[in-house]
């Protein structure tokens, strides 16, 4: 089984190559056409819609090396295998045309799309810890616009050779019943009767479909499992002094949302603690005090856990924590917790409104405020809402006791 190419037959890294290539092409097209049709009135369904798109993206990226690689080989081989029907000139031009259609497309259509995920940092990211972006590749409308109408035109192209390929394919092994397919499929050599005497083998092709099975777990390994709002058992790690406060908080939910293609995609923070002292009755019109610590590395996101946790977005890598301090003062039959938020190394003033039922030694709470983003420099690379909304609402839920005197 020669690595090789020979003036008969195809060797077998080229067979791997082109077998390999098939399958990432094959499946990352009806990803896109089914990500991009499909509809997102729903939060379940915008992450399903982002998920494939993530699916899209890493099949692409792999499609565009594995692409590389396959053109560096065939310009690195030194024999060629011959055209079977070397009389048929139309026909053999044609060939040779379309396969250097389907090169270039092969490398224009990944590119093209990888350039304007870099140049937005979609919200659907590639699954591989390698990074979203791309060097000397700005985040600017320009180029994601610019890159977005190439990515359309080469994907059409790609399309229209694939179909050309795969008939040409058919006409050959139907109609002229010759070994253009059983040398790509098994490395047969081209000739009268050869078929016979020369099987080939078709490990090259089995081997492409085992590495493209091996990506595909790793792929789905590496998606983030769908997230959910569940009650938290909320940590209470200040020291014990008298600013600990008279409440200990047992368990509760710090959830956010915000709107992405025009549909609420929700989330939460998995850890954070709270001292609160709280008496009934006010005391200069104060009830008490809050303070509440996040961990923003613990944010849960879906599908954009790791891009709403990088440096364009909340930046956790720097600021591991948000802080929260205020009063706690009465609201008609309500309450408000007003004082400041420190996030992403901003200080600004927020009022957070909240129901609190106490029965005897044990209390409830539930409170929801809602920020713009873009005060905490968040997402600046997002002005435009209809992408990422600018407003994101915060919801708090808490379940609390009473200390003992």
């Amino acid at each position: 089984m020669p690595y090789s190419n020979t003036p008969a037959t195809y060797g077998s890294v080229t067979r791997f190559f082109h077998w390999l290539t098939a399958l990432l092409i094959l499946t990352a097209i009806p990803l896109g056409v089914i990500a991009n049709d499909m509809a997102y009135d729903s939060s379940e369904a915008l992450a399903t819609k982002a998920q494939l798109f993530s699916y899209h993206k890493t099949l692409g990226v792999a499609a565009l090396l594995v692409g590389i690689l396959r053109i560096l080989w065939a310009l690195g081989q030194r024999a060629h295998p011959a055209p079977l029907h070397p009389d048929r000139k139309a026909e053999t031009m044609a060939a040779a045309v379309a396969h250097w259609l389907l090169y270039v497309s092969l490398v224009a259509v990944p590119l093209s799309g990888w350039v304007h995920h870099a140049a937005t940092t979609g919200f659907a990211p590639i699954l591989w810890p390698f990074g979203q972006s791309l060097p000397f590749v700005p985040q600017s409308e320009i180029w994601a616009a610019t890159a977005a109408a190439m990515h359309w035109v080469f994907t059409k192209l790609l399309v229209v050779t694939i179909l050309a390929h795969i008939l040409g394919a058919l006409k050959h092994s139907l109609f002229d019943k010759d070994a253009t397919l059983a040398r790509m499929l098994r490395g047969t050599a081209a000739g009268p009767a050869t078929t016979a005497r020369n099987p080939g083998t078709r490990l090259p092709a089995i081997a492409a479909l085992g590495i493209y099975a091996a990506g595909t777990v790793l792929a789905l390994a590496l998606t983030p499992a769908p997230q959910t709002a569940t009650e938290t058992a909320v940590q209470t790690t200040a020291p014990a002094s008298e600013t600990q406060g008279n409440w200990q908080v047992e368990a509760g939910t710090l959830s956010l949302s915000v709107t992405q293609l025009g549909n609420a995609v929700s989330g939460q923070f998995d850890r954070f603690d709270a001292e609160i002292r709280f008496d009934e009755t006010p005391v200069d019109g104060i009830n008490g005090a809050v303070t509440v610590r996040i961990d923003t590395t613990s944010l849960t996101l879906g599908s954009v856990t790791a891009q709403a946790q990088g440096a364009d977005f909340l930046d956790t890598a720097t600021h591991a924590t948000a802080l929260f301090e205020a009063q706690i003062l009465p609201d008609g039959e309500a309450y408000l917790a007003q004082g400041t938020l420190s996030l992403r190394g901003i200080t600004l003033p927020v009022a957070l409104p909240f129901t609190l039922t106490i029965d005897g030694d044990r209390a409830q709470m539930t409170g929801e405020t809602r920020l713009d983003r873009r005060d905490f420099g968040i997402g600046a690379a997002y002005p435009d809402a209809a992408t990422v909304g600018t407003d994101v609402t915060i919801r708090v839920t808490l379940t609390a006791t009473r200390r003992a005197n």
